[in-house]
């Protein structure tokens, strides 16, 4: 289990541009850095879809609705991964989750709010 806290979400115009961070302060580096991380989103009504996400290598995957607009990104030495995200639509509107691949249910934080107004 990591305790998992996400931040940077807002409200932007469409066009605009956020960047997201989540930190994992409680967990060990030994633990997190060999750990696969993404970034997931719910909106109301909807399941929690992965967005994006970073091997331990750095490998990275993006669903096909954020390709070209989103980078996900991690800094090891921080425990913390990153997904900057460019070019926003009002679809991207949500709640924005950061997990591990595979979830760990029990890790789930509060998640960030990101509002794109067109």
């Amino acid at each position: 289990q990591m305790y998992l806290v996400e931040s940077g979400g807002g409200l932007v115009q469409a066009g605009g541009s956020l960047r997201l961070s989540c930190r994992a302060p409680r967990t060990i580096t030994s633990v997190f850095n060999p750990t696969n991380m993404a970034w997931y989103r719910q909106t109301p009504g909807s399941q929690r879809d992965l967005v994006a996400s970073i091997s331990s290598r750095g490998i990275t995957h993006y669903a096909d609705s954020v390709k070209g607009r989103f980078t996900i990104s991690r800094d090891n030495s921080r425990k913390t991964v990153y997904l900057q995200m460019n070019s926003l639509k009002s679809e991207d509107t949500a709640v924005y989750y950061c997990n591990s691949v595979p979830v760990q249910d029990s890790s789930w934080g509060q998640g960030t709010q990101v509002t794109v107004s067109s």
